[in-house]
C-alpha cells in the first residue's frame, strides 16, 4: 500500500508541512511493513493518530516546554530538566526518558543522549511503528475502535474528536469501504 504525501496532506490539513509531509511519506513506503500495516483500515487508524498528534504534520515536536512533566517517575524523569529534555517528540509524541533509552535500545539509536533524533521524520516514523507493533494496535484498528488506540497512545481520551476527524479523512483518503 503507498501512502503519498497527498494522502498525508488529505488527511491532515493546510496546516501541514512540506518538511514533515514529503520524508515521514517517504519513510512510511519503506518501513510500514513493520508494523504490518497492511490494510487501509489499520493504515488509516496509525496516519489518524499520527496526524492528530503532530497537529496535521505542522510538527515533530510537541508545543509545550515539558515542564509539566518534571519529576514524573512514572516516565523515567528523574533527574533535574528530564521534563524538558524528554518532551513529546516525533509522529506519536514519544515522551520521558524511559521511553527514549527504550526505543532508543530497540531501535539501537542513542535517543537517550541525543533526544532531538525524535524529531528526525524517519526516526519518528520508526519509533511510532515499533510503539504501534508492541502495544498491538493493528488488533483494535481491525475492530475500528479509535477510542481504544487513542487511550494507548494518549494515555486518555485527549483529543479524541479531532482523531475521529483524521480517522474519517484518512479512510477516505486511502479509500477504504468497509
Amino acid at each position: 500500500m503507498l501512502v503519498t504525501s497527498d494522502i498525508l496532506y488529505l488527511v491532515a490539513s493546510i496546516k501541514s508541512k512540506p518538511e514533515i509531509v514529503e520524508p515521514v511519506a517517504a519513510s512510511l513506503n519503506s518501513r510500514f511493513n513493520e508494523a504490518r500495516l497492511n490494510t487501509p483500515l489499520r493504515m488509516a487508524h496509525f496516519l489518524a493518530q499520527a496526524a492528530h498528534e503532530t497537529d496535521g504534520f505542522h510538527t515533530l515536536q510537541e508545543y509545550a516546554s515539558g515542564r509539566a512533566y518534571e519529576g514524573r517517575k512514572d516516565l523515567g524523569n528523574t533527574e533535574p530538566g528530564d521534563g524538558v529534555r524528554y518532551k513529546g517528540r516525533g509522529i506519536f509524541q514519544l515522551t520521558g526518558r524511559a521511553n527514549y533509552r527504550n526505543f532508543g535500545d530497540y531501535l539501537k539509536l542513542d535517543l537517550e543522549n541525543n533526544p532531538m533524533l525524535a524529531s528526525d521524520p524517519d526516526v519518528s516514523v520508526r519509533i511510532a511503528l515499533a510503539y504501534w507493533d508492541w502495544h498491538k494496535l493493528n488488533d483494535f484498528a481491525d475492530m475500528d475502535d479509535v477510542k481504544r488506540i487513542t487511550r494507548r497512545i494518549n494515555g486518555g481520551y485527549n483529543g479524541l474528536e479531532s482523531r475521529i476527524i483524521y480517522l474519517q479523512r484518512a479512510k477516505k483518503a486511502l479509500g477504504y469501504t468497509p
